[in-house]
């Protein structure tokens, strides 16, 4: 059985997971198996013992957890420590030829069109006033005319839906006045260091209250605070979370043979291979609303799935030398699935137990109330939901993503969004 800690000693690594120096994407906790093999199945457990120490009250290390907030889109914003001048920008800021907008001129040349341009104008408007420190990474939750007045069950509310989830105050509140007055609204979750653009490092985590105030923006962190204990896990549970993380343990242990084809696999470089289709076809599962339980029956989808998808390549080439091509890689992949397939079959069990355990975290942690109330918006009205998730960080700064997969990312997956890319 794999042993977590003997593993740090072993490899002389901390606890964590391997991250992009650019917070420009979060992986799910349970997918760092499937895009790291051995290693990646290591962290994930090692990240839910760490969440576990915590939430007992046992924990030697650092473990921090903010809030996953569903804003869109993301925004960086700040002082280019090349030139000492205030710019905002989206992800293009890290593009081979930066997109960084320093006036409104930049900003109808790198992002032209309705959406983002405007909330990038009224964000280079108010955001000077922030004083923000260095560079800051967020996601926007509203802009100029993107409030509305509903009302949801019966009360009156003030209400923003960035993407997926609506978001609601009530309506005469301390703070429903603060966010009308607002011009935009911006949840912040990132901060950056770094003498030049590309040399720029993401520490995962921002304290707002090192910021200026503005009426014009309203402008908070993700930070989680569990004033009332309510997260605290009972010994019982703490027992009960233990067996969980030691059954996936022992999967993964049976697990090592595909796990290292897994850990080799570049999908970039090998599209077409077995192992680049396991992550897809776990997101078509979950896109569908299937569910991932049933660990038997997946790795046998799982097959089924492959060859549908090959065929259909194969069908889509014209020649006879590429149909041979893609026929010649779908016989490699088959062969693949069923020399590995025992193997698999440990892989999937080893998702299936982690995202279980993850799940749990997440339940304790959708205990604490906030006082911006959470919706999906359905065709029978408002149904109540949990934030979209939140975001483990550990002592050295990296993070994983804490998510509901079959609550949240089916509906973002499905749902109409509230913003365009630009």
């Amino acid at each position: 059985m794999y042993n977590y800690k003997q593993y740090q000693e072993a490899n002389n690594v901390p606890l964590g997971i391997l991250m992009e120096d650019r917070n420009t994407h979060l992986e799910h906790l349970e997918d760092d198996i499937l895009n790291n093999g051995v290693r990646g199945g290591q962290n994930a457990i090692a990240f839910l013992n760490a969440l576990d120490k915590m939430m007992s009250g046992h924990s030697k290390n650092k473990m921090n957890v903010t809030v996953k907030w569903d804003g869109a889109p993301a925004i960086w914003a700040g002082i280019n420590p090349e030139n000492g001048k205030f710019f905002v920008g989206g992800k293009h800021i890290f593009n081979k030829v930066p997109k960084i907008n320093y006036t409104n001129a930049d900003i109808d040349r790198n992002h032209p069109g309705a959406g983002l341009n405007k909330k990038l104008k009224v964000a280079l408007a108010t955001f000077p006033a922030l004083n923000i420190p260095g560079i800051w990474q967020g996601d926007l939750l509203f802009g100029s005319g993107d409030l509305s007045s509903e009302t949801i069950d019966d009360e009156s509310m003030v209400t923003f839906r960035p993407n997926t989830i609506t978001y609601a105050v009530p309506m005469g509140s301390k703070l429903e006045k603060t966010i009308s007055k607002a011009k935009m609204g911006v949840v912040w979750h990132t901060t950056y260091s770094g003498d030049t653009m590309d040399s720029l490092k993401a520490n995962f985590g921002a304290d707002s209250s090192k910021l200026s105030n503005s009426s014009t923006v309203w402008s908070i962190d993700a930070g989680f605070s569990d004033e009332s204990g309510t997260v605290t896990m009972t010994s019982g549970q703490t027992e009960k979370f233990d067996r969980v993380l030691n059954m996936a343990s022992g999967s993964l242990s049976k697990a090592t043979p595909y796990l290292g084809v897994l850990g080799k696999n570049n999908p970039k470089e090998e599209p077409w291979a077995l192992a680049s289709h396991l992550k897809i076809f776990f997101n078509s599962q979950i896109r569908e609303g299937v569910g991932i339980k049933d660990t038997k029956k997946l790795v046998s989808e799982f097959e089924k799935y492959y060859s549908s998808v090959m065929m259909k390549k194969v069908d889509s080439v014209k020649t006879d030398v590429a149909k041979k091509k893609y026929m010649d890689l779908m016989d490699e992949g088959l062969k693949e699935y069923k020399k590995y397939k025992n193997s698999l079959y440990f892989v999937v069990a080893s998702y299936i137990t982690v995202k279980t355990a993850k799940n749990f975290i997440i339940q304790k942690l959708n205990q604490i109330k906030s006082s911006v109330s959470s919706f999906l918006k359905t065709s029978d009205g408002y149904k109540v939901t949990a934030p979209e998730g939140f975001v483990a960080i550990d002592h050295v700064g990296k993070a994983l993503k804490l998510v509901d997969r079959m609550e949240f990312s089916r509906a973002n997956f499905t749902a109409n969004k509230n913003w365009t890319s630009g």
